[in-house]
C-alpha cells in the first residue's frame, strides 16, 4: 500500500488553519450541506400538489423512497473514497450530481420519470452532509471543532423551517417565471448548487495523502443487497402489511444481504467499505448506538409534529413551518452554546446525556397535548426537542471521529450519518405505522362517545352529506375535508387523531429514554488539540524520516 501526498485543488498550509481560513472553507461546505437539508422538507411539503398534477398520487412514496435508498447507500461508499481520493472532488462529484438530479426532476413529466430522478438527486445528497462533517473534522481540532458544527446545526434547524414555507409557496403557485410552480421545489435547487459549486472549487484547498487501496465494491453490492429491501418494506409496509408475503421477502432478502454484507467486511479488513474495526472501540461503538437510537426518536418526533400541526390545529404546510421555528431556536442556541463550552473545557459527555434527556422528557410532554392545547405550550416543547437535539446530535458526532486515527476520519463521519439515516427511516415507518394503525379505532371510539351529546346529534342531521361519507368509511389519507368541516362533526376526528399521535410521542419518548440510558455509558475521551490535517501530516513526516533512516 503506497501513499502519495498532494494539495487538493492548490497550495494549502499542512499546519493549523486560521479562524478566517477555517469559516471561508465552512461558507462552501454549508452551501451544500443547505442543498441537502433543505431538500429532506421542502419536498414533503410540496409531494401531494406534485403527485396531483402528474396524476400519480398512488406512486408519490416512490419518489420519496427512491431518493431515500440512494442517498442512504451512498453516504458510507462517500466517506470510503474520499479518504482514498480526497475530499474536494468528491464532494463536488455529489454537488454535481445532485444539481443534475435536481434539474431533471424539475422537468419530470410523470411520477415514474420523477421517481427516477429523484434516485439520480440522491447519489449526490449522500455525500453532501457526510463529506461536509468529515472536511471540518480535517480542518479543525476535536477540541474547537464543537462551534464550527454548530453552524451545521444552525444551516439543519433553518432548513426545517423554510423548507415547508417554500414547498409550501411554491406548490400554491399555478406558475413562477413562466415555470410551473410545483417545478420550482426542485429548480430552487440549481443556483444554491451553482454557488455551491464556485465556492467549494476556490476554498476548499487542503493536503490530501492518496493511498493505493483496493475500493470495497463487493461491499457497496452486499449493502445495496440488504438495504434495498429493508427501506422498501420500512416505507412500503404499511400498505402492504408488515405479515404480508412480500414484507416477509423483503425480510429475508435483506437479511441475507446484510449478512453478505459483514462476511465481506471481515474479509476485506481495512479496505472494507465500513471497516468493522471501528466498531470495536468503545466510544465509537456507544455513540454509534445512541445515534441510531436518536435517529429513530428524532426523526419520529419531526416527523409527527408538523402533522399535528396541519391536522389538528388546522395549520397549513406554510404555517406548520413557520410554528416550528422555536424548535430551530433551541437547536442553534444548543448548538452554538454547547460548541463554545467544549471547546473552552475539553469536557462533552454532559451535552450527550443532558442533551437525550431533555429530548426524552420533551416528548413525554408532548404526548399529554390535545386539540385544545395553547399553541404557545406547543412552541414551547418544541423548543426544548430544539435545545435537546442541539446539544447531543452534534456532541454524539465529535466522540465518535475524536476516538477514530486520522486517517479514518471520512469512514467515521459518513457512518455516523448512514446510521442516523437508517434509524430515521426505521423511526418513520414505525412511528406512522403506529399513528394509522391506532388513528381508525380512536376516531371510533371519539364519535361513539360524541353520539351522547345532542348537540353532535344536532350537527349530524344538519349534515347528512357528512353523515352518508361516514357510512361509507372515512379516508384517513385524505383529512383535506377537515378544514370545511363543522366543528362540531370535527371535533371527534381531531381528537381521535391527537390521541394517536400522543401515542407516537409517548413511543417515542420511550425510545429516547432509551437512549438517554445508553448514552451514560459513553466514555469521555480527552478531546485532541489537532485537526485530522495535523495528524495525518505528522505521521507523513515520521514515515519519511524513518524512511530516511533506513
Amino acid at each position: 500500500m503506497s501513499e502519495t501526498t498532494t494539495a487538493e485543488g492548490g497550495a494549502a498550509t499542512k499546519g493549523r488553519l486560521s479562524h478566517r481560513q477555517i469559516l471561508t472553507v465552512l461558507s462552501g461546505l454549508m452551501l451544500g450541506m443547505f442543498l441537502a437539508a433543505l431538500d429532506q422538507t421542502i419536498v414533503s411539503s410540496a409531494m401531494k400538489t406534485i403527485a396531483d398534477e402528474l396524476h400519480g398520487q398512488s406512486l408519490q412514496a416512490w419518489a420519496t423512497t427512491a431518493y431515500l435508498i440512494t442517498a442512504t447507500l451512498s453516504t458510507p461508499l462517500y466517506g470510503k473514497l474520499s479518504d482514498l481520493y480526497g475530499r474536494k472532488p468528491m464532494y463536488l462529484t455529489a454537488i454535481s450530481l445532485f444539481l443534475a438530479g435536481s434539474l431533471a426532476s424539475g422537468m419530470a413529466g410523470s411520477m415514474y420519470e420523477l421517481a427516477a430522478f429523484r434516485a439520480f438527486q440522491g447519489l449526490g445528497a449522500g455525500g453532501l452532509m457526510s463529506l461536509a462533517l468529515a472536511i471540518i473534522s480535517d480542518i479543525t481540532a476535536p477540541r474547537e471543532r464543537s462551534k464550527y458544527q454548530g453552524y451545521f446545526m444552525a444551516v439543519f434547524g433553518i432548513s426545517s423551517v423554510a423548507g415547508p414555507v417554500v414547498g409550501g409557496f411554491f406548490a400554491g403557485l399555478d406558475s413562477f417565471a413562466g415555470i410551473t410552480g410545483w417545478r420550482w421545489v426542485f429548480l430552487v435547487n440549481v443556483p444554491i448548487a451553482l454557488a455551491a459549486l464556485v465556492v467549494v472549487s476556490k476554498v476548499l484547498n487542503i493536503p490530501h495523502t492518496r493511498v493505493a487501496q483496493k475500493v470495497d465494491y463487493w461491499g457497496a453490492v452486499a449493502l445495496t443487497a440488504g438495504l434495498v429491501p429493508l427501506l422498501i418494506v420500512a416505507e412500503q409496509g404499511r400498505e402492504w402489511g408488515w405479515g404480508s408475503a412480500a414484507s416477509l421477502v423483503m425480510y429475508a432478502i435483506g437479511a441475507l444481504g446484510v449478512a453478505a454484507f459483514i462476511w465481506q467486511e471481515r474479509r476485506m479488513g481495512d479496505a472494507a467499505l465500513l471497516p468493522l474495526r471501528l466498531f470495536k472501540r468503545p466510544v465509537f461503538r456507544v455513540a454509534t448506538l445512541v445515534t441510531v437510537v436518536q435517529g429513530v426518536g428524532m426523526f419520529g418526533a419531526m416527523m409527527s409534529l408538523p402533522l399535528y400541526l396541519q391536522i389538528v390545529k388546522g395549520a397549513t404546510p406554510t404555517a406548520a413551518g413557520l410554528q416550528m421555528l422555536p424548535l430551530t431556536l433551541g437547536i442553534m442556541i444548543a448548538s452554538l452554546t454547547s460548541g463554545r463550552v467544549i471547546s473552552r473545557t475539553g469536557r462533552y459527555k454532559a451535552f450527550a446525556v443532558a442533551g437525550l434527556g431533555v429530548m426524552s422528557a420533551a416528548l413525554f410532554l408532548l404526548a399529554t397535548i390535545g386539540v385544545d392545547t395553547p399553541m404557545a405550550v406547543v412552541m414551547a416543547i418544541a423548543f426544548l426537542i430544539g435545545l435537546g437535539l442541539g446539544a447531543s446530535m452534534q456532541t454524539l458526532q465529535l466522540a465518535a471521529t475524536n476516538d477514530v486515527p486520522a486517517r479514518d476520519i471520512g469512514v467515521a463521519t459518513s457512518s455516523a450519518t448512514f446510521f442516523r439515516q437508517i434509524g430515521g427511516t426505521a423511526g418513520t415507518a414505525v412511528f406512522m405505522s403506529i399513528l394509522f394503525g391506532v388513528v381508525g379505532d380512536r376516531i371510533a371510539a371519539a364519535i361513539r362517545s360524541a353520539m351522547a351529546s345532542p348537540s353532535y346529534v344536532a350537527a349530524l342531521a344538519a349534515h347528512p352529506e357528512f353523515t352518508r361519507k361516514m357510512a361509507g368509511g372515512m379516508d384517513i389519507n385524505d383529512t383535506s375535508f377537515l378544514s370545511g368541516l363543522d366543528p362540531v362533526l370535527a371535533r371527534p376526528i381531531l381528537e381521535g387523531f391527537s390521541s394517536s399521535m400522543s401515542t407516537v410521542f409517548l413511543v417515542g419518548g420511550v425510545v429516547l429514554a432509551a437512549g438517554f440510558a445508553l448514552v451514560w455509558l459513553l466514555k469521555e475521551n480527552p478531546l485532541s488539540d489537532k485537526s485530522a490535517l495535523e495528524q495525518r501530516a505528522e505521521e507523513d513526516a515520521a514515515k519519511a524520516e524513518l524512511a530516511l533512516a533506513g
